[in-house]
């Protein structure tokens, strides 16, 4: 990919003209940071044992370890796009890269769990910052015959830090420490900010009204409320008056948000949007598939641990055929497209991995051996990267330029809500089968857990057929 493209981007630029810069540049500045927020999701996966042992950590506070970054990540990436499209998409981006470098210092200086845990929220709130405007300045720069393969390489980047996470953690922790999972994000963002000053032209909406505070607190505060209840479901309760509390007042700020926003032009998330089918069936394979998939990712690498006697390295290296696989597919995916659509891409993705779910139900259950997982793992693998680079195209077909960011941030959150209520729904269902994280306590639960995650994929699958069958963006 060693084309030169105009950095200038379809909507509102602002800035001296600058000589082109090669498509591989422009991949290259987009794809790095939005990699070490996807790889930080999970990178303390397998951490988390010695980070107990050195900071004296509750089991609560272990959780939040995790949850503060992916709450505030979710909570703040519509925010973000918003003051992007007023003062500048790049000069929010490089101010979410230097946020989750400090928050990374923060976190590796960390000696208390209290610290760690506002570190961690930093962080998120940087990832916020980073992730989806990484892809709105990407499409942007890049010429729409070209931007399906280069979402597809930024989507399989995504896929390859989502893989790595719990690979890096544990190589990371058992050859050195854990601060130095943190250590090893600075060299990454010092990199990272003159990149994007190189490759990203600055731009902004030509038709950005006034910040919609009372939407952005509503929205927000929905995310919020929602994700803080479906992530302590299972330990707390469901039925527990704070877990209901939380969820019931989610429900609430989303309803009052769909009010609001029906008379507001420039609301944070204009429900204008889902009048574009592309956009609406996109955020529904969003949801669905990142249920299924990433709450299987969880269960079956505790499984490999738990069940089979890996350590968390051994355990992260063996799913790295299902992980790892997106990185090699998406980018393949997002080459073939103009020629063959999203619709049949995305149906055949997740077919793949609806089949790979119910291929490891049966294996899990059966207890076989690690060599019988391989096959699916691949079959899981091509599937995941079959649906990346199609879903995160559809979800900008056929919107004004000036919407990319909010339709991207508006995904990003909704995969990120499927992530917390997957890992949470399919642990429930798991536990209600009267399963255990014990040797013997799979037996007859994780089989129904891993179907249970395979029907809600199922729904993606029947969404996938309501999306566009040829794609005009990809045949300019």
């Amino acid at each position: 990919m060693s084309v030169l493209v105009d950095p200038q981007p379809h909507d509102t630029a602002t800035g001296p003209a600058r000589r082109p810069v090669p498509v591989w540049v422009a991949v290259l500045a987009a794809s790095l940071p939005m990699f070490i927020t996807t790889l930080d999701n999970l990178v303390m996966t397998s951490a988390l044992p010695v980070v107990q042992a050195d900071l004296d950590s509750s089991v609560n506070q272990l959780s939040w370890f995790m949850n503060a970054y992916s709450l505030v990540f979710a909570t703040f990436m519509l925010l973000a796009a918003t003051l992007g499209d007023r003062i500048g998409r790049r000069r929010v981006m490089l101010g979410g890269i230097a946020i989750f470098m400090l928050g990374s210092i923060g976190a590796a200086l960390s000696t208390s769990s209290e610290a760690l845990i506002a570190a961690r929220a930093i962080q998120g709130l940087g990832a916020a910052a980073i992730m989806p405007l990484s892809l709105t300045l990407l499409a942007s720069a890049v010429p729409p015959a070209r931007r399906a393969a280069a979402i597809g390489i930024w989507g399989g980047v995504s896929g390859l830090g989502v893989a790595l996470g719990p690979v890096v953690g544990g190589a990371v922790v058992e050859g050195i420490s854990w601060q130095a999972i943190f250590w090893l994000n600075v060299p990454i963002t010092l990199l990272a900010l003159p990149l994007v000053v190189r490759g990203l032209q600055e731009s902004r909406s030509a038709s950005a009204g006034r910040l919609d505070v009372l939407g952005t607190a509503l929205l927000g505060g929905a995310v919020f409320a929602g994700i803080w209840g479906i992530v302590h479901g299972n330990d707390d309760g469901w039925a527990s008056p704070v877990v209901l509390t939380t969820l019931v007042l989610g429900a609430v700020l989303l309803t009052a948000y769909v009010g609001w926003a029906r008379t507001r032009r420039d609301a944070i998330l204009p429900l204008r949007l889902f009048r574009s089918r592309s956009f609406a069936v996109a955020n529904v394979i969003a949801l669905t598939f990142t249920i299924g998939m990433f709450g299987a990712v969880f269960l079956l690498s505790q499984y490999l641990q738990v069940v089979q006697g890996y350590s968390p390295l051994e355990a992260g290296l063996r799913t790295l055929p299902w992980t790892a696989a997106p990185m090699v597919v998406a980018p393949l995916a997002g080459a073939i497209a103009p020629r063959v659509g999203l619709r049949p891409l995305l149906l055949v993705g997740l077919v793949l991995q609806t089949v790979s779910l119910v291929w490891f139900a049966v294996v899990t259950e059966a207890g076989s051996d690690y060599s019988a997982f391989v096959p699916a793992l691949l079959v899981a693998g091509l599937g995941m990267g079959l649906t990346f680079a199609p879903m995160s195209t559809a979800v900008l077909e056929g919107l004004p330029d000036d919407d990319f960011a909010t339709a991207s941030s508006a995904n990003s959150t909704i995969r990120e809500f499927g992530v917390a209520l997957g890992v949470a729904g399919i642990v429930a269902v798991f536990q209600g089968n009267g399963g255990a994280i014990t040797p013997t306590g799979y037996d007859g639960a994780v089989g129904p857990a891993l179907l249970a995650g395979a029907a809600v994929v199922g729904v993606a699958v029947v969404a996938a057929l309501f999306a566009p069958a040829r794609v005009k963006t990809l045949e300019a």
